[in-house]
C-alpha cells in the first residue's frame, strides 16, 4: 500500500500539466504533518514545539512581527485550520476545478504562477489593512492567518476572466456560467471583510483582484509570472543530473534530401497546429469578447500548444 501511495505521488510531480495535483498534494502533506504534530505535541507535552512550527506557516497581521518572519508572505498559503477540516476540502475542492481550466486553455506553468501571485497579491493586502486602517489595527490582537484561500480566489477570477461564459453544472441549480461563480465568492468576501473573518476576506480579494490582472495583462502581451517559473526551475536544477549530450554529424546526400526534409518540417509544423504570437492574441481577445466556446477546433488546438 505504501509503495502504491509514493508511486501516486511520484506520478503525480512527473505527469505533464499536473500543476493543480502537486499544489494539492503539497496542501494536504502540510496539512497532516501540522495535524499529526498537533495530536502528538497534546499527548506527550511539548505543544510548544508544535506552536513554534505552525507560526513558521502562519502570517501575522501586525508589521513588527511579520518582519520576524518574513517567509509566512508565502508559507501561509500552503497551511489550513487544524479545527475545521472543511476548510482545506473546499479551498482544493474550488481549486481543483477551476485549475483545470486553466491548464488545459493556458497551460500548467500559468497555475502555478496565478496561486503564487494570489499568494503574495492576498498577504500584502492582510499586511496593508491591519497596519494603515485604524478599523482593522484596532483588531490585530490576533496569532496570524493560514489559508490558500487567495491563491485558489486568483485562480477563480483568472478563470472567470479568461473563459467567463464557461459553464459548470452545480448540484440542486444546474448550469451556471462561472463568471457568476467567480462575482459570489467576490461579493461573500466583501460583505465578510468586517466580520470575524476580516483578514481572511482581505487576503480573498487581494487574490481576486491579481487574478484579474493577471489574465488581462496576459492577453495584452504581459506574463508577471515569468519570474516564478524561471525561480523554480532554477531550484530544480539541483536536483536534476545533467546529461551527457551526445552530438552526431550526418552528411547529407543530395540538395534534394535538404530540400525534401525542409518541406517535411514545414509540413508538420503546420500539422501541430504551431501558431504566431499575433495569433494567439487574436485567440485571447476573441475568448475575452465572446468566450471560449467561440473557438473553433484549430484556435483551440492552437491555443492548446502555445500553452506548452
Amino acid at each position: 500500500m505504501y509503495g502504491s501511495i509514493k508511486d501516486d505521488f511520484k506520478n503525480a510531480f512527473n505527469r505533464p500539466n499536473s500543476a493543480h495535483r502537486q499544489l494539492i498534494i503539497i496542501n494536504v502533506v502540510v496539512f497532516l504533518f501540522l495535524a499529526l504534530m498537533n495530536v502528538f505535541s497534546s499527548l506527550f507535552g511539548f505543544q510548544g514545539v508544535f506552536h513554534f512550527i505552525y507560526d513558521q506557516f502562519s502570517i501575522p497581521p501586525v508589521f513588527s512581527d511579520f518582519l520576524m518572519r518574513p517567509w509566512t508572505i508565502i508559507t501561509y498559503a500552503f497551511a489550513h485550520s487544524l479545527n475545521d477540516i472543511f476548510h482545506i476540502l473546499f479551498n482544493m475542492l474550488v481549486f481543483y476545478w477551476f485549475a483545470k481550466l486553466i491548464i488545459e486553455y493556458l497551460g500548467s506553468d500559468k497555475v502555478i504562477i496565478l496561486y503564487v501571485l494570489g499568494a503574495l497579491a492576498g498577504s500584502i493586502a492582510y499586511l496593508m489593512v491591519y497596519n494603515l486602517i485604524p478599523f482593522y489595527v484596532e483588531r490585530s490582537g490576533f496569532s496570524g492567518m493560514v489559508g490558500a484561500s487567495a491563491a485558489v480566489y486568483a485562480v477563480v477570477v483568472a478563470a472567470a476572466t479568461l473563459l467567463p461564459n464557461y459553464t459548470f453544472m452545480l448540484m440542486f441549480i444546474g448550469p451556471v456560467k462561472i463568471k457568476y461563480i467567480a462575482g459570489f465568492y467576490i461579493v461573500l468576501s466583501f460583505l465578510g471583510s468586517v466580520g470575524g473573518n476580516a483578514g481572511g476576506n482581505i487576503a480573498h480579494l487581494g487574490g481576486a483582484f491579481m487574478g484579474y490582472l493577471y489574465i488581462t495583462q496576459l492577453q495584452s502581451g504581459t506574463d508577471w509570472g515569468k519570474w516564478i517559473i524561471g525561480t523554480i526551475n532554477f531550484f530544480k536544477s539541483f536536483f536534476t543530473p545533467s546529461s551527457k549530450i551526445k552530438v552526431s554529424y550526418k552528411k547529407e546526400k543530395t540538395s534534394t534530401s535538404r530540400s525534401s526534409s525542409s518541406r517535411s518540417t514545414s509540413t508538420s509544423s503546420k500539422k501541430g497546429g504551431d501558431a504566431s504570437q499575433e495569433e494567439i492574441d487574436e485567440i485571447l481577445d476573441k475568448i475575452s469578447e465572446k468566450g471560449y466556446e467561440s473557438l473553433s477546433k484549430e484556435e483551440k488546438q492552437k491555443l492548446f500548444n502555445a500553452s506548452k
